[in-house]
């Protein structure tokens, strides 16, 4: 394994972010078959499809971890939610206005990220988190996380979000915790 120091994060547009489609979908579905998630290979699927039309939104951001060798460690990525976004709809409870309010601008929403098991608590997921938020204008990140995810909520926690909600973020989606993360 290589130590932290040596892991590089590059931070990608969209069509950068496309041409590492392979490197994306490889931490994906490696981090994301381990417990809880136990996403199949159809659901890896879906969220590549996703993925495809994602990257072709002008204000999206990635960001990529790899070894000084070019293995891929960790990802991350998303784009600011438009005024019409569906998040907050997807919500058990509904929130005030002046939490749901999106302007296009107001929010980072902050679709993946994940970090492969030997890179875990070496400071990749942080370096990977703040490359990504480097250079926007939010003022704040939103994310879905699952309860059980004991070691991701652990680190968003640690790095200042707050569970403002429950949802269902698709049909069929287990509960997922709604969390913040305010930039100002």
């Amino acid at each position: 394994m290589t130590s932290p120091e040596k892991i590089a994060i590059e931070c990608l547009d969209g069509p950068s972010a496309a041409q590492s489609e392979p490197a994306f979908r490889l931490v994906y579905a490696e981090v994301f078959a381990e417990e809880p998630y136990e996403e199949t290979p159809e659901s890896v699927e879906a969220t590549f499809r996703r993925f495809r039309s994602q990257v072709r939104k002008a204000t999206f951001r990635g960001a990529m971890a790899r070894t000084g060798g070019g293995e891929p460690v960790g990802i991350a990525y998303g784009y600011p939610l438009s005024p019409r976004t569906g998040w907050w709809d997807r919500l058990i409870a509904p929130v005030p206005a002046d939490i749901s309010r999106e302007d296009g601008q107001r929010t980072f929403g902050l679709m993946e990220f994940a970090v492969r098991a030997p890179w875990r608590r070496l400071g990749v997921g942080r370096r990977l988190h703040e490359a990504l938020l480097t250079g926007g204008n939010e003022e704040r990140v939103l994310l879905n996380a699952l309860p059980d995810a004991e070691a991701a909520q652990a680190a968003y926690r640690s790095w200042g979000y707050r569970k403002v909600g429950e949802a269902h973020p698709w049909e069929d989606a287990d509960l997922h915790d709604v969390m913040v993360l305010n930039l100002r």
